[in-house]
């Protein structure tokens, strides 16, 4: 047997924990204290003991008719890093879209007995599993709501904080109108493809962001449900994915991958380990022409090598495209760029052109990202790309050349 197999639920518990901290995803001494508190595999029943407190690990606890998981215990370093974006104080009023049961506590621990925590989900099956599971753990006071988040939470009031723990494409209006007005709502957004856990303060009937960090989560259901669309090419084996947006003429790229390839290496170097989140969110804002390719594994013939084969980079200009890609270098990795199509060369030296933006004026940047009614006019909008959605009309915000982004929201508390 292994070291794992033997171990205890605590011993297990305070190795997540001790390997969370010293990452530095666990900051503040409030949410380490939840986590150590809160058993964790008595919310995950499903897995066996020693993937219960894998920090990395996710645990399905429900899937669809096609095998993909529609509700699931997410892993401990994304549930540590939300928490710490929300900066939960002791008697807050917390509301919890998505109920695995297990954040809802930790939630509760961090806000104390003085204050409240309701958590909603659409299915009868998650809100059931839910009761039941916080009702076994000594957390009858957390409410538990069946309903569908987007009209809100019933009956909870006004919230300091909303945690919302499936991805969402957009932000319905009634989630903003319930925070309190110096309260944070903490989201998986998925704009243009890519989804960030995003902390967004409130201000006025705007929303402007704290932070950004990396995340995937099963996708919102009901009427917040948002689908992208798929163009597959070349058969099954290569798609382009669209979160906003579709080709004008999608048979233009009929043959697309018979023409000759054009390479063009960027000089653009990545580190081992290095995060590059910052150089996905530019080019998802920078390019007009911005998608996503998958290559199907069972079907991969090798043809094309993007830099990932699950969602990568890729920027299509009518019959042409060029996706990202990368090769070693002696001490880490350079981007390069692979086109395709009658005009391969001009859209693979446009992406490759973007990538040395990043590289040259933003590389130590992150952008502030705002959320404005749908209605907004682009006159009162801040400078940047504009997203419109049914509800919202998300700006991702770079700072200029040279300058320092400034965030509105913490520049009023200097």
């Amino acid at each position: 047997m292994t070291h794992g197999e033997t171990a205890s639920p605590e011993a297990l518990r305070t190795a997540m924990v001790d390997q969370l901290v010293r990452a530095g995803t666990i900051r503040s001494k409030a949410v380490e204290a939840a986590f150590r508190t809160v058993a964790r595999h008595a919310f995950a029943p499903e897995a066996p003991l020693v993937q219960a407190y894998a920090a990395h690990d996710a645990v399905a606890t429900k899937k669809n008719e096609h095998g993909i998981d529609v509700s699931s215990v997410s892993a401990p370093d994304v549930q540590a890093m939300m928490l710490e974006q929300a900066e939960i104080q002791a008697g807050m009023r917390l509301g919890e879209v998505g109920s695995g049961g297990y954040n809802a506590a930790l939630m509760a621990e961090v806000a104390g007995p003085d204050g409240s925590v309701v958590t909603i989900d659409i299915d009868r099956d998650v809100t059931d599993r839910a009761r039941r599971l916080l009702d076994a753990n000594g957390y009858e006071g957390v409410r538990v709501v069946l309903a569908d988040a987007e009209h809100g939470l019933p009956d909870a009031g006004t919230l300091d904080r909303l945690i919302v723990t499936v991805g969402a494409w957009d932000i319905p209006p009634a989630w903003t109108d319930q925070l309190a007005e110096d309260g944070r709502l903490v989201v998986p957004l998925r704009t243009r493809g890519l989804t960030r856990s995003i902390s967004f303060d409130r201000d006025g009937d705007r929303l402007v962001s704290r932070s950004a960090e990396v995340c995937g989560f099963v996708t919102m259901q009901g009427e917040g449900e948002h689908i992208e669309r798929l163009l597959l090419i070349r058969g099954k084996e290569i798609g382009l994915r669209f979160d906003e947006g579709w080709p004008a003429d999608p048979d233009a790229l009929n043959g697309v991958f018979d023409t000759d390839r054009v390479e063009k290496w960027t000089g653009v170097t990545v580190a081992p380990g290095e995060p590059i989140k910052g150089m996905q969110m530019w080019l998802a804002s920078a390019l007009d022409g911005f998608c996503l390719m998958s290559v199907d594994t069972e079907m991969d013939t090798g043809l094309v090598a993007p830099q990932n084969k699950r969602a990568n980079i890729t920027l299509l200009d009518g019959d042409s495209l060029a996706y990202l890609a990368i090769r070693p270098t002696g001490e880490g990795a350079e981007f390069g760029v692979h086109g395709y199509g009658p005009n391969a060369a001009e859209v693979a030296d446009a992406l490759a052109e973007e990538l040395q933006t990043w590289d040259r004026d933003h590389r130590q940047d992150e952008p502030v990202i705002y959320v404005y009614p749908a209605g907004t006019s682009e006159a009162d909008l801040p400078p940047g790309r504009v997203i419109t959605k049914r509800h919202r009309r998300i700006v991702i915000s770079w700072p200029q050349k040279g300058q320092v982004s400034k965030n509105p929201i913490t520049e009023k508390e200097k």
